[in-house]
C-alpha cells in the first residue's frame, strides 16, 4: 500500500480547491488549515513557485475517537490533502494514507478508524 491517494483533474487551480473541499465536506470533513507554499515561498525566499497548497482536512467525530484511542495522536492530524499545479496544467490531488501512516502506532484500537478516514478520503479523491 502507498502513503497516498492521488488523482490528477483538469481545470483551474481555483476550481480544483473548490471541488476538493466540497468533496471532503460530502465524506464529513472540514478543512481546518490551509498551507498556501507558491505565497509562503514568494514572501519568505523570494521565489517564483508553482500552485502548491496543503489543505487539513479534519473529520472532527473521527479525530474525536482517535484521540480517545490514543493521546498523542493529535501529532498525525489533521490529515493532509495536496493540491498541486503541474506544467501540462493539470492538477493533481493527493490525500494521505492513515491506513500508512497509523502502522507506524502501536496500538490495534486504531486499524478500523483508520481504515474508515482511508476509504472516505479514497472516497473524496475519487469523486473529483
Amino acid at each position: 500500500m502507498s502513503y497516498h491517494v492521488s488523482k490528477k483533474i483538469i481545470g483551474s487551480f481555483d476550481d480544483a480547491t473548490t471541488k476538493v473541499k466540497e468533496a471532503l465536506q460530502q465524506e464529513g470533513f472540514g478543512v481546518i488549515s490551509e498551507i498556501d507554499l507558491k505565497e509562503k515561498f514568494k514572501e519568505k525566499l523570494q521565489v517564483d513557485f508553482r500552485n502548491y497548497k496543503i489543505l487539513g482536512a479534519c473529520n472532527p467525530k473521527l479525530a474525536h475517537q482517535a484521540i480517545q484511542q490514543e493521546p498523542n495522536i493529535g501529532v498525525m492530524l489533521p490529515c493532509n490533502v495536496l493540491l498541486q499545479e503541474h506544467e501540462n496544467g493539470e492538477v493533481e490531488v493527493t490525500a494521505i494514507n492513515p491506513m500508512e501512516t497509523m502502522a507506524a502506532v502501536d496500538n490495534p484500537n486504531l486499524s478500523s478508524l483508520a481504515e474508515e478516514v482511508s476509504q472516505k478520503l479514497k472516497t473524496a479523491i475519487d469523486k473529483l
